[in-house]
């Protein structure tokens, strides 16, 4: 019972820190504003890790490398550490077990990506109908225009309505539900297959 809780509090703030950092390295990527009362709880949530990491590893042009490299750390802990809660026997366990873990927290990063652009655009569809005006709004659409832009390519408007958010969520839950969790679960059981 008390695995089971600590394994909660681990995924659930090892897992919101990734994708604070995620939400950072995406702000940055897509030039969104830092104007707003939410992209700011961004940066001070992770200042504490990406200012030390900046001076250890240099960006790359417009890409903070960085802010990616703590999103991806903490997926790596967060699994290790929840395999040692599990009582996994990580340290005896040999070097492929280590290759899963590292696959897993890269599939972490890559469905925490998708769900990050996902819900950007739903909640950015909602607030088009019910308070265009917000504050984040801005934020959001410079975050999910270059997405966006790329369904607007192919997928005309029907009358008044832009399909292209509507086609991007639908795909976005294809990637989550039929590729990306099922290719999680199969790493995850790997772990557990004798050797």
């Amino acid at each position: 019972m008390m695995n089971n809780a600590i394994t909660f509090l681990l995924e659930t703030i090892l897992g919101l820190l990734s994708i604070a950092f995620l939400l950072r390295f995406y702000f940055q990527l897509t030039k969104a504003s830092f104007q707003n009362q939410f992209a700011q709880l961004i940066v001070t949530l992770t200042n504490f890790a990406v200012k030390p990491l900046r001076r250890i590893v240099p960006g790359l042009g417009k890409v903070d490398i960085s802010t990616l490299l703590l999103a991806y750390l903490t997926q790596l802990i967060m699994h290790t550490l929840v395999l040692l809660i599990k009582g996994f026997p990580l340290f005896v366990a040999g070097n492929s077990v280590w290759l899963v873990i590292l696959g897993v927290a890269l599939l972490g990063i890559i469905s925490s990506s998708i769900s990050i652009f996902l819900y950007a655009v739903l909640i950015q569809a909602v607030l088009s109908w019910v308070n265009p005006h917000t504050p984040v709004a801005p934020t959001l659409t410079s975050l999910t225009y270059p997405v966006l832009r790329l369904f607007r390519k192919y997928i005309p408007p029907a009358g008044n309505f832009d399909l292209s958010p509507l086609a991007f969520i639908i795909l976005a839950q294809l990637l989550l539900t039929t590729i990306l969790i099922p290719l999680e679960n199969t790493l995850f059981a790997s772990l557990y297959m004798p050797h």
